[in-house]
C-alpha cells in the first residue's frame, strides 16, 4: 500500500452549502484511512463518491478525464472542483498510477489513438476503438497496469459482463498481490464488491463508513431479487 489517508481541508472550504461540500459525505467527512491494497466506493449515484474519486484523481496529477501524469488532452468539464482541498498522505509517496472512468474512456481511447507510436503495445497490441467495450476495458488493465502504482477506477464494471468481471477480479488479485499494486474503485457491481477482505466504504447515509460486504445495498438488493424474483417484481411493477 502506498496511499494511507485521504483528509479534507476543512479550514480552506469558504462555503459548504455550494458544491461539492453541500453534498452530505463530503460536508460530513474529515478524514479516510485506507487499510487495504483493495478499497471500493460504494454508495447511491450522487452520494460523492466518483467526486471524492476524482479528486485524488486530480491530486495525484492524473487527467481528470482518464489517464497517468503522461496524459494530456482536451476534455470539457473534466476538472476536479474538490482537488484543491484535499490532502494525501503517502507512505512512500508514488508517482506512477492511472485514473480510468467509465464515462469518458472513449475520450481517453482517441487521446492514444492520436499519440501512438509501438502499435498499442500497452493496449494488447490493437487500437482500444478497434476492441469492443469491454475487450478495451480489459486490454487496458492487464496491459498498461503494472507494479508499484496506484490505480483509481470508477465504475470498471459498466462495460464488462458478469463473466468478464470475475476475470477483473483475477487480474486485481494478480496486481496487488504479484505487483504491488493499489486499487480505489468506485462501483455498483455486486460481484467486484465480492473480493475477498476488500475494504468498503459506503457513501450513503450522509456519512463515509466502513461497512461489510453482506451489508451492502448491493448485495442486499442483488439477493433478495435472486431469492424472491417474482415476488419481488410483481410488487415494483404492479404497485
Amino acid at each position: 500500500m502506498f496511499l494511507k489517508r485521504i483528509s479534507l481541508l476543512k479550514e480552506t472550504v469558504e462555503n459548504f452549502e455550494q458544491y461539492p461540500f453541500s453534498v452530505p459525505s463530503i460536508n460530513s467527512f474529515e478524514q479516510l484511512e485506507l487499510n487495504n491494497a483493495i478499497t471500493f466506493f460504494v454508495g447511491e449515484n450522487g452520494s460523492g463518491k466518483s467526486t471524492l474519486l476524482e479528486a485524488v484523481a486530480d491530486k495525484c496529477d492524473f487527467h481528470t478525464a482518464g489517464g497517468s501524469r503522461n496524459n494530456s488532452y482536451e476534455v470539457h468539464a473534466s476538472e476536479s472542483v474538490l482537488g484543491d482541498y484535499i490532502r494525501l498522505s503517502w507512505m512512500p509517496k508514488i508517482t506512477n498510477g492511472f485514473f480510468m472512468r467509465a464515462e469518458s474512456f472513449y475520450h481517453f481511447a482517441t487521446h492514444i489513438e492520436e499519440v501512438d507510436e509501438d502499435g498499442f503495445q500497452s493496449y494488447g497490441g490493437r487500437s482500444l476503438h478497434k476492441q469492443s467495450h469491454g475487450e478495451s476495458f480489459l486490454s487496458l488493465f492487464s496491459n498498461r497496469f503494472n507494479g508499484r502504482a496506484l490505480y483509481l477506477l470508477d465504475e470498471p464494471e459498466a462495460a464488462l459482463s458478469p463473466q468478464r468481471q470475475l476475470t477483473f477480479l483475477k487480474i486485481l488479485k494478480d496486481l496487488s498481490t504479484q505487483e504491488n499494486c493499489q486499487f480505489i474503485i468506485a462501483t455498483h457491481s455486486p460481484i467486484l464488491l465480492g473480493y475477498p477482505d476488500a475494504q468498503i466504504l459506503s457513501f450513503d447515509g450522509g456519512t463515509i463508513e466502513e461497512i461489510e460486504y453482506e451489508m451492502t445495498d448491493h448485495y442486499r438488493i442483488t439477493k433478495y431479487f435472486l431469492d424472491y424474483r417474482e415476488e419481488f417484481l410483481k410488487k415494483i411493477l404492479e404497485d
